[in-house]
């Protein structure tokens, strides 16, 4: 699938009714996000809609709802077979493995990292929740910020959704969700793009 394909097939205010969508910067490079330890860093990789492999084309979204409701930010990507397969089981295999960790470049660290059931959306998909401890300083007692991902596979396309409360929002201290009116609207669009070829 290529950049032209996929801008058809990413979603636009037309396909999701309530919501508002505007265009954010993606890139195809791999992300150079670390983590420490090192083997958490897909999901922190995921926290900015990116992986640790190529894509041979990237489109963002920034999805707000006209209704205060939760938004979500997504970056959907295609890939070779291979690695779209790969994004979705290095994702899954850091969030099995890591409850806590640090994103080296941002200095947040992240913790009460849990994975989710299987949603079942697209091919192969994967839902994570976790807090952002955000701290000015060492001595200072951190902002705790609700994060979730969804990554789902759909053919050689993946779509990283991913979102985050506000703290001092109507909804801080609630567990950051992703609502399933976009992921559902962002697969529909790519299932007949896929289907049509």
């Amino acid at each position: 699938m290529n950049k032209a394909d996929l801008e058809r097939a990413v979603i636009t205010e037309t396909d999701l009714d309530g919501y508002e969508v505007n265009p954010t910067l993606a890139g195809p490079s791999a992300s150079r996000r670390t983590a420490d330890p090192a083997a958490c860093t897909p999901v922190v990789q995921a926290l900015g809609g990116s992986s640790g492999f190529t894509a041979t084309a990237p489109t963002g979204r920034v999805i707000f709802s006209k209704k205060h409701g939760p938004g979500a930010s997504m970056i959907l990507s295609s890939h070779s077979a291979g690695d779209a397969a790969r994004v979705i089981d290095a994702f899954r295999t850091a969030a099995e493995r890591c409850k806590t960790f640090k994103d080296i470049r941002a200095d947040f660290r992240y913790d009460d990292a849990d994975l989710r059931p299987d949603p079942g959306y697209g091919d192969e998909s994967v839902s994570l929740r976790l807090t952002q401890l955000a701290a000015d300083s060492a001595d200072e007692d951190p902002v705790r910020v609700p994060f979730a991902v969804v990554a789902v596979r759909q053919g050689t396309a993946v779509a990283m959704f991913y979102a985050f409360n506000l703290p001092a929002g109507p909804r801080g201290k609630e567990p950051a969700v992703i609502p399933e009116a976009i992921i559902k609207a962002q697969l529909n669009k790519l299932g007949k793009l896929t289907d049509s070829k």
